[in-house]
């Protein structure tokens, strides 16, 4: 087998290696700030292909232009209600939840 391959991690384990396991604070941590990039990405991308800016954006939703863009950069720790916000009302489009 060759060496590089035999060699390779997974990037779960490189995950558990820097934060620790499930469960453990550090990574518990770490999770909810990539949980919150992703949403703070899929907000952005939404934005973007509305063609909008993020000073409309706010408007649409009764915002401020530094709050749409702490949002996008993952800085805001965003609120359900928000969220709903920004999807409906400034997207136009319908927000599903599930839990499974």
């Amino acid at each position: 087998m060759n060496n590089e391959i035999k060699d390779l991690t997974s990037f779960s384990s490189h995950i558990d290696k820097k934060y620790g396991e499930k469960g453990v604070p550090k990574r518990d941590a770490y999770e909810e700030r990539v949980k919150n990039i992703i949403i703070a990405e899929m907000i952005r991308e939404e934005r973007l292909e509305a063609k909008l800016t993020q000073e409309q954006l706010a408007q649409r939703i009764g915002a401020k232009k530094s709050y749409i863009s702490r949002v996008e950069n993952g800085k805001a720790d965003i609120q359900l209600s928000t969220l709903f916000r920004l999807v409906e009302k400034g997207f136009g489009k319908k927000l599903n939840l599930s839990f499974g």
